[in-house]
């Protein structure tokens, strides 16, 4: 498999990066890869705050990395699985990019390059002797711990998953999410893919009105047991008791709730763009309180 070139990022971001996951960076090894996954998903949220506070953020999975690290940000899938790779190619890991499709209600390989998945190789277990796992910490409710690259059914938290093989399907991978999870599946290629690949979508997907993220601001986090979401005003935590919502329509709380449950204190972001963002978030709950 193709790796992912070690990290040019300078040892202070790579540091600051493992500071914010609580990790040590020690060498690669199925326990530490699991440890890492964790971490991630559990300390840096999958957040499109940035499109509606106005910032343009690039693909660059250097430029993701320095944001993760040293800014306390997080993204989408683009950033956080890039930013990943790059800080597993650091440590010695053998990652690579493929190019996936988080799907709607059927598969469609026009939805391929909405999504990028990594592959981390040659860390065989018993029940894993290929040594390959799907990584993937830009689902936002999805993976908590990596999967086995192999067909079968994984059960983690609250969540049960289903991982296919479809050779002659639109890819060669078919993620099945859990019944209550924000999207059906997601199809993945077998072929190692460079970013560049994903340049073109990530424009739409950040910057056209008919994007969802364009039109409504979203904030993931995963935890082991449960997952916890926020969608312009509407606060979902969903565990193995159910789900509860909530909708958090003043403003300092909103904030509060972004910095409490979702690591996301937004330090060193000005007044006009919290002013954009608010207003963005409130628009957003006003259309859907009509369409309801």
């Amino acid at each position: 498999m193709n790796s992912i070139p070690r990290s040019q990022n300078s040892r202070c971001v790579l540091d600051a990066y493992l500071n914010r996951l609580g990790e040590d960076g020690g060498p690669p090894s199925v326990d530490a890869l699991f440890r890492i996954h964790r971490a991630h998903v559990e300390r840096i949220p999958y957040e499109t705050t940035w499109i509606h506070m106005g910032e343009q953020w690039g693909i660059d999975d250097g430029s993701s990395m320095e944001r993760i690290a040293l800014r306390g940000r997080g993204g989408y899938c683009f950033h956080l699985n890039g930013s990943l790779a790059r800080l597993l190619a650091s440590l010695g890991y053998d990652v690579s990019h493929h190019i996936g499709g988080v799907q709607g209600p059927e598969p469609s390989a026009d939805d391929l390059t909405n999504h990028l998945v990594l592959v981390v190789a040659g860390l065989p277990t018993i029940d894993n002797p290929e040594g390959d796992w799907y990584v993937d910490v830009g689902l936002g409710d999805a993976l908590h711990d990596p999967l086995p690259l192999r067909a079968g059914t994984y059960r983690q938290g609250p969540m049960t998953f289903v991982l296919e093989e479809t050779p002659n399907g639109i890819a060669d991978w078919h993620f099945v999410h859990d019944s209550h999870g924000a999207f059906p599946g997601m199809n993945f290629r077998a072929a190692v893919a460079d970013l560049d690949a994903f340049e073109d979508r990530h424009r739409h997907l950040s910057t056209s009105p008919e994007s969802g993220f364009v039109r409504t601001v979203t904030v993931q986090r995963r935890t082991h047991d449960a997952v916890i979401a926020l969608r312009a005003l509407t606060f979902t935590e969903r565990c193995h008791d159910g789900m509860s919502t909530r909708y958090v329509t003043k403003r300092d709380e909103w904030f509060a709730l972004l910095a409490d449950e979702f690591l996301l204190p937004l330090d060193g972001v000005d007044v006009a763009a919290r002013d954009r963002l608010w207003a963005s978030a409130c628009a957003s709950h006003e259309v859907w309180a009509t369409q309801d």
